[in-house]
């Protein structure tokens, strides 16, 4: 193993993210930093994949590896030559093109013929006995879907036995989106090199990318000086956001948080987001819904106060709140227009979901003090677009969003994304596919009011509300399953993640 090895851990990914169409200067950038050559850096790159592959599958002594017309395919040259030479058998198929290979993968093409191994076609029978394919065939650059022959083969490795390994991306999915138009690899696990991409960690990612691993390629000082334009976060990022409290603080220093909807037979909602908030720490909770939810939220949650929602109570709130979230549950009718009418006169900092949103879309407006929570269909509602064309780019769909409301966007999925007004970009990598049930979103927006209300500014609060709300349903789900997974499951699971230097120790 080589030094630049030795010094990084694949399995850690790192909190920096980089947009596909930057990634190509960044490796030329980082090449001459550091005094190396491109076809260094390709080396490097399959000697990692190489060494990633032999460790996690041992015992497969049949290697079937594809290999594009580009640098991706250089890579599994690479990998071919390192398993031969390990004295593995290799069955290396290739994907010709019109024009030249690009000079490294060229030099990476040759140092295999060189070493005595075998060119087949794309369209050659494949062994009897592979054991784990090598996806070495469409990189980062792809834009478009998979053309013939690559979409044969995508095909073709999708329905075969033998694992597959995806080398930087898996083939067809797009680096700069997530986006899957075509046929796309399924990866067990995926390899990405020096960044990441936003492609790994959004839109379809997760059907197709398996176990993700990073390789900095022994960049990482010099990456280290670099300012990434967009982050990353998960669990241990939260103890940048949620310090321990002070041991003389008080329930005044956690947070006035006013929660409105509940239109009439939406009790639970409300009572979510309610619930939630206090369970995220908020220091009072102020619920205003409609005068029939009353004696069931005290009942069930006699921690928050619940008024009926009429104009006294909705100025009394307004006024003595510090933070305030409407939409759970609020219906679209008179009594859900009137108090929404009321709140945009606020200037205090607030969230919007639900119905809320869809009154936006209504009547839109832009400002700084409020964070929105839409999924894909919301947002489509609030840009008049159709769901899949949000979901084909929801990075841009995010920065469309925050451009024409302001403050700050939590675009829900998988792979959620939050946006500024001032350009900052994050990505929340938690959460699973349990959390696709009712609920969950009246959940997250009750954490972070509470996080908002707790001295965060609204674009902290919604990244550590996303990292927390996710981390909470993975931490459940890796104890019961995602199948059956309900929002008030959660309830249970946040003091762990609200509280991150008890969930450090445990770790």
């Amino acid at each position: 193993m080589t030094d630049h090895n030795q010094k990084e851990n694949q399995s850690s990914l790192p909190h920096s993210v980089w947009p596909a169409q930057a990634l190509g200067q960044l490796e030329i950038s980082a090449a001459d930093g550091l005094g190396i050559t491109l076809f260094e850096l390709m080396q490097r790159a399959g000697g990692a994949a190489f060494e990633h592959i032999h460790r996690r599958w041992p015992a497969a002594r049949h290697w079937l590896i594809l290999c594009g017309h580009g640098n991706n395919g250089g890579d599994g040259y690479i990998v071919a030559r390192l398993a031969q030479a390990a004295g593995l058998t290799v069955t290396l198929l290739a994907c010709e093109g019109n024009k030249a290979l690009p000079e490294e993968a060229q030099a990476a093409r040759d140092a295999w013929l060189a070493a005595g191994g075998l060119i087949h076609a794309a369209d050659a029978l494949w062994p009897a006995q592979v054991e784990v394919i090598v996806d070495a065939l469409l990189g980062t650059g792809l834009n478009r879907p998979a053309q013939a022959p690559y979409d044969g083969l995508i095909v073709k490795a999708n329905r075969h036995h033998a694992p597959v390994f995806a080398v930087d991306i898996p083939s067809g999915l797009q680096a700069a989106t997530g986006s899957a138009c075509g046929e796309v690899m399924q990866a067990a696990e995926t390899l990405t090199f020096i960044a990441l991409k936003p492609g790994l960690l959004t839109g379809k990612a997760r059907d197709y990318v398996g176990k993700l691993h990073y390789h900095a390629l022994g960049l990482a000082p010099w990456l280290a000086t670099q300012l990434a334009p967009m982050a990353r976060y998960d669990a241990q990022s939260l103890s940048r956001w949620l310090k321990p409290r002070r041991a003389t603080s008080h329930k005044g220093d956690n947070g006035r948080l006013l929660i409105i909807g509940g239109d009439h037979g939406t009790a639970g909602a409300i009572r979510m987001a309610g619930e939630a908030a206090l369970r995220a720490g908020a220091g009072l909770v102020r619920v205003l819904t409609h005068q029939t939810n009353i004696a069931p939220l005290l009942t069930a949650r006699p921690e928050l106060m619940v008024q009926d929602l009429n104009g006294q109570t909705l100025d009394d709130g307004l006024e003595w709140a510090d933070v305030i979230v409407i939409g759970p549950g609020l219906g679209q009718g008179e009594w859900g227009k009137k108090a929404l009418k009321k709140v945009e006169n606020s200037q205090k900092p607030m969230l919007w979901d639900a119905d809320a949103l869809n009154l936006l879309a209504i009547s839109p407006d832009k400002r700084q003090n409020r964070v929105i929570t839409p999924h894909p269909g919301e947002a489509a509602r609030l840009l008049n677009v159709k769901t899949a064309e949000i979901e084909s780019d929801r990075l841009h769909a995010a920065q469309r969003l925050v451009k024409r409301y302001g403050g700050v966007v939590v675009l829900k999925g998988a792979g959620t994304i939050i946006a500024s007004e001032q350009g900052d970009i994050a990505f929340a990598d938690v959460g699973n596919a349990g959390m696709a049930s009712g609920g969950m979103g009246d959940v997250l927006s009750g954490i972070i009011g509470a996080l908002s209300g707790q001295k965060l500014s609204l674009y902290d609060a919604a990244c550590a509300g996303c990292v927390v709300h996710g981390a909470a349903a993975d931490a459940r789900a890796a104890r019961y399953g995602m199948r059956g997974m309900l929002a008030t499951d959660l309830l249970s699971e946040l003091y762990l993640f609200v509280n991150p230097e008890i969930s450090n120790t445990k770790a």
